[in-house]
């Protein structure tokens, strides 16, 4: 079998425990943080999004120009362009970077983020909006001849390109939510369903309820599944427990954090987190800080679950082990970022990706 490794890259040094330091665009910084996971091994690199973010699909430009295998998954919501307007766009970008595109789906979890973008939607309506979306971006790159569309939010005649994507028959699509509306637009669009790192057995519960809802949409295959972790690696199982005692205590006394593309970490009195996915982290922190093999979950309770948030902590053999754990009850596509984002990316390649390509093909 394949597990597909991604990594996530971002325009300057920045993480819940590094203050952003220079410009928003370092544009030798990125450079390098792309060539690190390129020579680390990592299949795919994520590139975030939020409002007040540099325009993700320029950096996997430059980054394509500079790079020579890695792919680019690009984080996009729905509703700020058209889906026409998208379909060329990342379209183009497969043909530059010759066929290294992928794109993520986030239809949006924090109403106030949305809304500094312009977008004043509820989540059920964001949804739908998104369901239309996709349907459109799958039309226009599998068509032949010209496109016309009549919904509830979009509305075009005569759409007809000849910018397709390189990869056929179209552009992979990732897709990120846990509420159950996302389950049914993400059973019906995704390739690769994609979640936060919960416990093995809410885990497989999350597997066999996308599984339901790709099979209620009438498909035959359902979407491969991608879990994110943040591993805190030590040579020793003492030094990475130090380790990650210390990244809290930098995340505690940081009120929560530095950075996060998903939204503020703290809440006033009275608020709560309204995201499905950050309230099941959530949930499996305030059930015990430590499940399975390895996942430690305090880092997720510090930071009110603020993006993928859940730490996997012991010796890289430890934590290869903990990710085959998930790779046994059917995720294929692993993302893993660090706290330290450059330094352990290049740890990762040294130290924990091999040895997880190493027990894979021992099986095979």
């Amino acid at each position: 079998m394949t597990v597909e490794f991604i990594g996530m890259i971002g325009a300057q040094h920045v993480s819940e425990i590094h203050a952003a330091d220079g410009p928003a665009i370092d544009p030798d910084f990125l450079r390098r943080f792309a060539q690190a996971h390129e020579a680390a091994g990592f299949d795919r690199v994520l590139i975030g999004y939020g409002s007040s973010s540099p325009e993700n699909t320029q950096l996997a430009a430059h980054v394509a120009a500079h790079t020579e295998r890695l792919g680019f998954l690009i984080a996009h919501r729905p509703g700020f362009v058209a889906p026409t307007l998208a379909a060329r766009t990342f379209a183009t970008a497969d043909h530059l970077t010759g066929g290294r595109i992928a794109v993520h789906i986030i239809t949006g979890g924090n109403d106030a983020d949305q809304r500094r973008d312009g977008d004043y939607l509820d989540k059920d309506e964001r949804y739908a909006r998104t369901d239309e979306y996709l349907d459109i971006l799958h039309r226009v790159w599998t068509a032949e001849g010209p496109v016309s569309h009549h919904g509830e939010h979009y509305r075009f005649e005569d759409f007809n390109t000849p910018v397709r994507p390189v990869q056929q028959p179209r552009i992979p699509l990732y897709f990120g939510g846990s509420s159950d509306t996302a389950l049914r637009v993400g059973g019906k669009h995704a390739d690769v369903y994609a979640m936060w790192g919960e416990p093995l057995a809410q885990t497989a519960e999350q597997i066999e309820a996308v599984r339901k809802a790709a099979a209620a949409a009438g498909r035959t295959e359902p979407p491969r599944i991608s879990v994110s972790f943040r591993p805190i690696l030590g040579a020793t199982e003492e030094q990475a427990w130090e380790r990650a005692h210390r990244i809290l205590d930098q995340i505690n006394a940081a009120r929560g954090g530095l950075a996060s593309f998903t939204g503020p970490k703290t809440l006033e009195p009275g608020q709560q987190v309204r995201n499905v996915g950050s309230q099941r982290l959530l949930a499996a922190a305030a059930a015990g800080e430590l499940h399975d093999r390895a996942l430690w979950t305090p880092t997720a309770a510090a930071t009110n679950a603020a993006g993928n948030s859940t730490a996997l902590v012991g010796t890289p053999e430890t934590v290869a082990a903990a990710l085959l754990d998930y790779v046994d009850i059917g995720v294929t596509t692993l993302l893993i970022r660090g706290y330290d984002p450059f330094d352990d990316a290049v740890d990762y390649g040294r130290e924990l990706i091999p040895l997880v390509r190493q027990e894979i093909a021992r099986r095979d």
